[in-house]
């Protein structure tokens, strides 16, 4: 939730900046990612995108019953009477009504906040669009119970502003940029072993796969002889 939260806040605060629209994409499973598009301009949705699960959850597992039962007892030190909430080895008895009463308040505190980027995200996004996209219902809260919806059902109850897909997106960013045509960056997290397995693969498939390393090495003539320096080698 933190990490959703940095991410809307510099959307957010770059778009009052600078004035210029973020569109935001849902596809696929969309759920993490409304949080962080709730304060872009303009949300396209796949009408079969899964999104919402509005509010914050915290959950955890008690197994001082197993404990019991195999003949184990914890044994706990601690500087304060709370220093051990959520801890997985209490028994019933030792948890207290002050620990249940701190952590819902910590869950409603968060979830606050998430209604708030919310409300506050498409009421910028409608005042800057117009009344061109859609507006958030008036009875939205209804569905911040941390129910799953599609796309269409986003789009209905004024969640997204249009329904399509990431072409879509990019289509009306060139609109709202006033542009004809624009280059289109994609980044792609770092590829791993298995993709480089996968793409040993293809090539063993007859496709021409061209790696690069990143290193770089000086010119060599064929048919020299060269040696390699390895540091620490004998």
């Amino acid at each position: 939730m933190l990490a959703a939260d940095e991410i809307a806040r510099a959307i957010a605060e770059f778009q009052e900046q600078t004035d210029k629209p973020v569109v935001a994409a849902l596809e696929g499973g969309g759920v993490r990612g409304y949080y962080v598009a709730a304060p872009c301009r303009w949300i396209v949705a796949n009408e079969l995108t899964l999104t919402g699960s509005i509010g914050v959850i915290m959950q955890g597992y008690n197994y001082r019953g197993l404990l019991d039962k195999v003949g184990v007892r914890p044994q706990v030190f601690k500087s304060g009477r709370f220093k051990d909430m959520l801890r997985g080895t209490k028994s019933p008895e030792e948890v207290l009504p002050e620990e249940e009463q701190m952590v819902q308040a910590l869950i409603e505190e968060t979830f606050g906040r998430f209604k708030t980027v919310i409300a506050e995200g498409r009421a910028a996004a409608d005042r800057r669009n117009d009344g061109r996209g859609r507006k958030l219902g008036e009875e939205w809260q209804q569905w911040a119970d941390g129910r799953i919806f599609s796309g269409k059902q986003a789009f209905e109850a004024g969640f997204v502003d249009e329904l399509g897909s990431l072409q879509t997106a990019v289509a009306r960013a060139k609109v709202m940029a006033n542009l004809a045509n624009a280059n289109l960056i994609r980044y792609q997290p770092p590829r791993g072993l298995a993709d480089l397995l996968g793409l040993v693969g293809e090539a063993a498939e007859g496709r021409s796969i061209k790696l690069d390393l990143g290193v770089r090495w000086p010119p060599m003539d064929v048919g020299r002889p060269y040696f390699l320096y390895v540091p620490g080698m004998p």
